[in-house]
């Protein structure tokens, strides 16, 4: 491989360990998963909150037929950008029913209340252009259609698979824009403590040494108390609390390169600190602050479903993985587990595709490091 470039023998190394790719498989698939979002899910309405009460705490695979009425209040329709971005508020009301047969200008439903108790009989106007079949109905229509809960509904009759789509874009939102934040300020100060040395470097280790003393958990909520509850408080709470790991190996990485002889070559040739900083050291260190990115980002996710559980994060109605399992955590010992474990396999399969993207990167840039936590 002596002809190809540093970063081409690096992608055929990670090449080679097929469960790194496979973790990176996973991640590529549920990144697509997250930015089409409401276009995929079964639920588009705005934050996946369509609740139907009659079908609390339903099995996977469970399928009703629903009477699809039109809403009083207009709705307005909005371009697939938007709807991919935010959703699209429902045109109809969902009614679950057993049966139904048409009466004039009416239509007799059996309307389903519960699993034990007897359908309730009740008749609705029905408009001309109702219709039968899995498509929905004209504007001012009725129509029955089948709809099939693929893995069930929580506790508040909400599609949990459409909920859990749209927890992974909360989760990976959040790993990213937190390691962002973690690496600018973790480089940036982790290369001036490095480089400078003297009384800078004895400041900034000083602060991240104190900092890396408190537990991360903990750092994060008491920043989320000082930020007040959100998603965006999240992403800063989660970013601050991680980037002493970043500047504590860059400041190691910078040490041992700062005396090499390019670097003394480009200081002879006039060079200023920052483009040697930016230039001709940060990129030689490359290796080792990608691996710990990917570490990091798979840290923050489980920072967040944390926080989420203790109720600090992402408020609801929005679904996060972590507030799904706290709203269902009781049902683990009945017979409707699946509410808890949804919501869990998936932070543990994110999670450990990342620390499998992490592997393949640390063989792939032969990080030999003793600071580089994996």
């Amino acid at each position: 491989m002596t002809d190809l470039s540093p970063s081409q023998r690096t992608w055929k190394t990670f090449k080679r360990n097929k469960i790194a790719v496979a973790g990176l498989a996973f991640i590529v698939f549920v990144t697509l998963v997250a930015i089409l979002g409401y276009l995929i899910m079964p639920d588009s309405t705005p934050r996946a909150n369509n609740m139907t009460i009659q079908l609390s705490i339903k099995k996977p695979g469970s399928q009703f037929m629903m009477l699809r009425l039109p809403k009083t209040e207009p709705v307005d329709t909005v371009n697939i950008f938007t709807k991919m971005l935010f959703g699209q508020p429902s045109f109809y009301r969902d009614i679950p029913i057993t049966g139904f047969h048409p009466a004039r200008d009416s239509i007799i439903v059996d309307e389903y209340i519960g699993a034990e108790d007897k359908p309730e009989r009740k008749a609705y106007y029905a408009p001309k252009g109702g219709k039968y079949g899995n498509d929905a109905p004209g504007p001012g229509a009725w129509g029955i259609v089948h709809k099939t809960f693929w893995l069930g509904t929580d506790v508040y009759g909400r599609d949990l698979l459409s909920r859990l789509i749209l927890g992974t874009r909360i989760s990976l939102s959040v790993g990213l824009m937190s390691v962002i934040i973690s690496m600018l300020l973790g480089v940036t100060i982790g290369a001036m403590a490095g480089y400078f040395g003297g009384w800078i470097d004895a400041s900034l280790s000083w602060l991240m040494n104190i900092l890396w003393s408190l537990p991360a958990l903990l750092l994060v909520i008491a920043i989320s108390f000082a930020l007040g509850k959100g998603l965006w408080q999240i992403f800063i709470a989660v970013g601050l609390s991680m980037w002493v790991e970043v500047g504590r190996l860059v400041r190691g990485q910078v040490l041992s390169l700062k005396q090499v002889e390019y670097v003394e070559a480009a200081r002879s040739l006039g060079f200023n600190n920052t483009r040697i900083i930016t230039r001709h050291i940060l990129p030689n260190i490359i290796g080792p602050i990608l691996v710990l990115a990917s570490s990091n980002f798979a840290s923050a996710i489980l920072l967040e479903a944390g926080l989420s559980f203790l109720g600090f994060g992402a408020q609801p109605p929005m679904p996060t993985w972590g507030s799904m399992i706290k709203e269902h955590y009781g049902y683990i010992v009945m017979d409707s587990a699946f509410l808890a474990i949804m919501p869990g396999l998936a932070i543990m399969l994110l999670v450990y595709a990342f620390n499998l993207v992490t592997v393949g990167l640390r063989d792939a840039f032969d990080i030999k490091s003793q600071s580089t936590r994996i």
